[in-house]
């Protein structure tokens, strides 16, 4: 299948990346957003995120006039739908009487609904937005049908989930294997003809709730790796071990490979994925439900670490939280286990700031957000490190030392060794490493 004009829908952490690298490899690219900051952004030469290489692709693409950006979609030969596919806030599923999240799949419908005015025969539409299994042939499919056109007979339809790396997105995208579920045979191969344009990967046809599930079971195998991780962090508090030593000696077994714990699991993807299993079969998803709410739980005994290394006492503590998004190195603050840290901090009547390095213009309601990491160890009584980010896992103890008053630091991603920085000084308690109090 020949494509010469494409429509992209979600100017977002996937959207952008992929209109502008079909407009790289030579298609004419229609990149739609809703956001009004979004489109301005963009077309007055700006990016609104942040990822190494976006910005020289993004500005070649616009340059090069193969890539436009708009609010509105219109004809093209092929759609692509990546848009957020975020929870409910206020709205929860209840099994056995345990609460499980929904997904809020309103964006996904209304850029499905934008789609129809457009739809002509012949015409693709792959959806790339993580959703739940069944999402393209029960939500998507009957929508665009609504033109009058027959999915499989006068279009082709599909589902072909990112499968790429914050940080590392435009070379995963390009390199990493794509797998393009179809809802019959011929739209799966009119997705790998489109893809075909700049994956040098394996292009892998599927069907579109194969496609679907492949995407969630990936994401949820790490979820649960993750879960029992922090179990035994839990665990080795309780019976006075070195969860980091533990996990070093384990995996030194030939068919191990335990991951290291931390405050919690973030992102739109690994902290969102394994819910969309549990809303669709609550009944089937026991393991999945279990590893969410121990992940989900994780900054709460985070809160509780701290709260016990300051003796039960936070009220009116001025405590550095060093980190702010959901992993080290982006900027990405989505489902952020440090921000719910830092939340329940606030709540217990802590003075918390903290310093986010890659989005110091973080606005996040009732979070005091420091410029600088002079600014943020300025009179604590406690530095919690959140996120492994570079440079805080290259600080040297001396260095803080001349910057906070404290000397009192809580290490919950393991970076810190714990003699160095005892040697400078300060009193380090690790998240895992039992016996401290």
């Amino acid at each position: 299948m020949i494509f010469k004009k494409i429509c992209v829908i979600g100017l977002g952490y996937i959207g952008l990346p992929t209109a502008s690298t079909f407009a790289a490899f030579g298609l004419q690219v229609v990149g739609v957003d809703t956001n009004p900051r979004v489109i301005s952004t963009l077309q007055t030469g700006g990016i609104h995120i942040s990822e190494p290489g976006l910005r020289m692709l993004v500005r070649e693409a616009i340059d090069s006039g193969n890539l436009r950006i708009s609010g509105n979609p219109e004809p093209a030969d092929a759609y692509i739908i990546a848009v957020p596919t975020p929870f409910f806030e206020d709205e929860h599923g209840v099994y056995n009487g345990q609460a499980y999240r929904l997904a809020d799949m309103r964006a996904v419908k209304s850029a499905t609904e934008s789609i129809v005015p457009h739809l002509q025969s012949g015409n693709l539409v792959v959806l790339e937005s993580t959703s739940p299994p069944r999402t393209t042939i029960d939500l998507v499919q009957p929508i665009l049908e609504r033109s009058g056109l027959k999915a499989g007979m006068d279009f082709h339809l599909a589902y072909s989930p990112e499968r790429v790396l914050p940080g590392q997105i435009i070379r995963e995208m390009t390199e990493n294997a794509r797998v393009i579920g179809g809802i019959d045979k011929p739209s799966a191969e009119a997705g790998r003809d489109l893809y075909a344009h700049f994956a040098k990967g394996e292009i892998i046809l599927t069907d579109a709730t194969t496609a679907e599930m492949v995407k969630l079971m990936e994401n949820t195998s790490r979820d649960i790796n993750i879960a029992i991780a922090n179990e035994f962090s839990r665990l080795a508090q309780r019976f006075e071990v070195d969860i980091w030593e533990a996990i070093k000696i384990a995996n030194r077994h030939p068919r191990v490979k335990i991951l290291n714990p931390g405050p919690g699991v973030g992102g739109h993807c690994i902290s969102v994925d394994p819910w969309f299993f549990v809303e669709a079969a609550p009944d089937l998803s026991e393991l999945i439900f279990a590893a969410r709410h121990v992940n989900d739980n994780q900054p709460k005994f985070v809160f509780e670490l701290i709260r016990t290394a300051l003796n039960s006492n936070l009220d009116g503590k001025h405590i550095t939280a060093l980190g702010l998004a959901f992993k080290p190195d982006v900027d990405d603050l989505r489902e952020s286990p440090a921000i719910e840290v830092v939340k329940l901090l606030n709540q217990a009547g802590a003075i918390v700031k903290g310093y986010e390095p890659y989005k110091t213009d973080a606005d996040i309601p009732g979070i005091r957000i420091s410029q600088s990491l002079e600014e943020v160890l300025a009179n604590a009584d406690l530095v919690v490190l959140l996120v492994a980010h570079r440079d805080f896992k290259e600080l040297d103890p001396i260095k803080l030392r001349e910057l906070t008053p404290t000397r009192l630091i809580i290490d919950t991603v393991g970076c810190w060794d714990i003699k160095s920085w005892s040697e400078a000084g300060f009193k380090l308690i690790r998240l895992g490493v039992g016996g401290f109090q």
